[in-house]
């Protein structure tokens, strides 16, 4: 077996019996040489996440406000997993270094770093493995880009020299050596890019759910968990808004063709879910899964002639722009065109939009349907599939859900439907029930 590299969420190793769990799953396996953990998490609902108390201390300073009691709530969390754990870090020096550089002045971006930098110096001392800091191996440039070959290139050297170690989520440094943080899925993307550096056989991602499940367990009662799912099925149900990987967390493992495995600390034994480039398509699995996403609006344009119209679309799309609108889906006939918006971004625009589309693209007809949701059903196994289509249109008129727009992909991996968002739990439903079957008694 190869390297592996298995990253910890902050629901992981929110504590010392979190912490003791991912022990006994790092030391199952001695492939699990390389280590990355996210800063504490919560414990219990009404707790706070470390990050959270940390940019806590820094708006109270910018607010010449007391930050102290804040800043012990931390340090007592801390001082907490190493007695617990019965590790011995000289985690006071570190305390006063920090408060040090809070007071002064010191970037959000380091301070927020804290949190994964304590965390893993002390999951390095319990484990006994070699602490390797990502600052100065995790590269930005210094309009803080992120420095994908060079980072591959120095961490990888870097790492060769530590059979096993421990490196913290979240963030790399500036040209000058002054943190940066990741903007979203800080630790997840950290774990993609050793991944990648080690040239690992798999990157684990372990987290407090045992894997995607097919649809939205507060829509559909007790979905099915997703075993197997290509990257491109997961960019369709991401984008249309299920809770999943960040893509820039992804990317790092897709480019060296490394599999990411989604698994559950508190249930080691599931498999949880497998994401690689290229999923064989099992018979009996049509669709790999459903996802949805509310607040929309359509713009529905008629106009004789439209497709022999040269420069419409491109003269419509120019319209949007100018507001800063955002096009999601164009679906298109031959006299008509379709446009999706999110209400968001047509809020307190909408009359000049509509005015200016009627003065200067002249449709016959314009009407705009409010308060749409947008459901995607995915899979790899519809392509050239016969039927699906029929399947998933039946199931929605039988569940007395009118379709307000159709949009499907050229791959023939997702269908798209816009309903009414009255609708929407009642449509993903009756997708669901008309492609997974029941579990067997």
């Amino acid at each position: 077996m190869g390297i592996k590299v298995a990253k910890f969420g902050g629901s992981s190793v929110a504590d010392a019996i979190q912490l003791t769990k991912t022990k006994e799953i790092i030391e199952v396996d001695r492939n699990r040489r390389y280590v990355v953990v996210s800063a504490p998490g919560k414990r219990y609902d009404q707790d706070n996440k470390i990050t959270d108390l940390l940019y806590l201390c820094k708006t109270h300073i910018e607010h010449n406000l007391p930050y102290e009691q804040v800043f012990q709530v931390i340090c007592d969390r801390y001082m907490a997993m190493e007695i617990n754990l019965r590790v011995e870090i000289d985690l006071l020096k570190e305390f006063d270094e920090i408060k040090r550089n809070l007071q002064e002045g010191a970037s959000s971006d380091y301070i927020a770093s804290r949190g994964e930098y304590l965390n893993a110096m002390i999951t390095a001392a319990m484990l006994g493995y070699d602490f390797v800091d990502a600052a100065g191996l995790i590269l930005f440039d210094e309009k803080g880009k992120f420095l994908a070959e060079e980072t591959n290139k120095i961490l990888g050297e870097a790492l060769k020299k530590h059979e096993r170690a421990v490196i913290p989520g979240f963030y790399g440094t500036y040209p000058d050596g002054k943190i940066k943080t990741f903007s979203r899925g800080g630790s997840d993307i950290t774990g993609a890019i050793v991944a990648r550096a080690v040239g690992a056989e798999v990157y684990e991602n372990w987290t407090d759910v045992s894997g995607f499940l097919m649809a939205d367990p507060r829509v559909v009662k007790n979905p099915k968990p997703i075993s197997r799912i290509s990257y491109k099925e997961l960019r369709e149900l991401s984008y249309m808004g299920a809770s999943v990987l960040h893509e820039d967390a992804i990317y790092p493992a897709r480019i060296a063709g490394i599999p990411i495995n989604i698994r559950n600390t508190n249930i080691p034994s599931d498999p949880g879910t497998m994401i690689d480039a290229e999923v064989d398509v099992q018979k009996d699995r049509i669709i790999t899964g459903i996802a949805g996403s509310k607040d929309f609006s359509v713009i529905a344009i008629y106009k004789n002639g439209l497709s022999q119209e040269s420069g419409f679309i491109r003269r419509l799309s120019s319209i949007l722009e100018d507001y800063d609108i955002a096009i999601e889906h164009m679906p298109s006939g031959i006299d008509t065109v379709s446009i999706v918006v999110s209400n968001k971004s047509i809020d307190g625009k909408r009359d000049e939009v509509i005015e200016e589309i009627k003065r200067k693209l002249d449709p016959g007809s314009l009407d705009i349907f409010d308060d749409m949701s947008l459901i995607a059903t995915v899979g790899a196994g519809m392509s050239k599939r016969l039927g699906v289509s029929a399947t998933l249109f039946t199931a929605l008129a039988e569940a007395g859900v009118n379709v307000r727009m159709i949009d499907q992909g050229s791959s023939e991996m997702n269908i798209i439907v816009g309903v009414e968002t009255k609708d929407f739990n009642r449509a993903i439903q009756a997708i669901y029930d008309a492609f997974v079957p029941p579990a067997k008694e």
